[in-house]
C-alpha cells in the first residue's frame, strides 16, 4: 500500500492508458462479435495518450453504445430497462474485481483515475474497466431473448462471466484469475516502479457472440 500511495504520476497515467486501450480493444472485438464494424474504436486505441488526456474512452463510448445498443439507448443507471442488466452485471463484476485489489493487497479507494471520495472501491472501478464489454454483451443477448427484467436466470448468466476464459499471457485463464493477476501486477509495478500488467485479450469472437445465450 506505501509502494501504491507513492507512486510516481507517470507510471500511474501509463498505467491507465493501458487500461484504457484495453477496454477499448475489448469494445471493438464485441463489435464485430455481433457484426458491427470495430474499425473507429480500433483507430482510438492507437491514440490513447498518457492519463487518457485526449479522452479516448469517452470518444469510443459515443461509437460503441449506438452500434452495441442501438441509436435510441441512452446510459443511466437509474432506468429500468437494458440497463438494469447492465447495473447488475458490473455489481458482480465490480465485486470480484474489489476482491482482487484486496487479495493483491492494494487499498481500494486509491484508485489510477476514479478518485471520488465517497467511492470506496475506486480501484476496482479502474481496474474492471477492460471487462465491461463483457457484461455489455450478456445483457444485450438476454433482453433480446427473454427481455429486460432482472431474473433469476439473467442474475446466473451474469454470474457465470466470472468463469468465462479470457486469453491471457499465452494460456487461457477465468475472468476471475484475471481480475486477480492484473491487480498482482499491478501491485508489483508499484513496487519496482516499472509498468507491466497483465491486461485481458478479447476472447474468440465465437465466444463473445455467445455470451448470455
Amino acid at each position: 500500500m506505501r509502494a501504491q500511495w507513492d507512486a510516481p504520476q507517470p507510471l500511474i497515467k501509463q498505467a491507465w492508458k493501458q487500461v484504457v486501450t484495453a477496454k477499448i480493444r475489448m469494445q471493438a472485438a464485441a463489435l464485430a462479435a455481433i457484426g458491427q464494424p470495430p474499425a473507429p474504436l480500433d483507430h482510438i486505441a492507437r491514440g490513447v495518450q498518457s492519463g487518457d488526456s485526449g479522452n479516448a474512452e469517452a470518444q469510443a463510448a459515443r461509437h460503441y453504445w449506438p452500434m452495441m445498443m442501438g441509436k435510441a439507448f441512452r446510459r443511466n443507471s437509474d432506468l429500468h430497462d437494458i440497463n438494469a442488466l447492465l447495473n447488475y452485471g458490473y455489481t458482480v463484476l465490480r465485486a470480484a474485481t474489489a476482491r482482487a485489489v484486496a487479495a493483491a493487497g492494494l487499498h481500494p479507494t486509491i484508485g489510477l483515475f476514479h478518485s471520488n471520495r465517497a467511492n470506496a472501491f475506486a480501484l476496482a472501478d479502474d481496474l474492471m474497466e477492460p471487462f465491461r464489454p463483457l457484461v455489455d454483451l450478456t445483457a444485450r443477448a438476454i433482453a433480446a431473448r427473454v427481455g429486460a427484467e432482472v431474473t433469476p436466470e439473467a442474475k446466473r448468466r451474469m454470474a457465470d462471466l466470472i468463469a468465462l476464459d479470457l486469453p491471457l499471457t499465452g494460456e487461457t485463464s477465468p475472468v476471475s484469475v484475471a481480475l486477480s493477476r492484473l491487480a498482482t501486477s499491478l501491485a508489483q509495478s508499484f513496487e519496482v516502479q516499472r509498468l507491466s500488467l497483465a491486461l485481458p485479450k478479447p476472447p474468440a469472437p465465437l465466444t463473445l457472440a455467445g455470451l448470455g445465450s
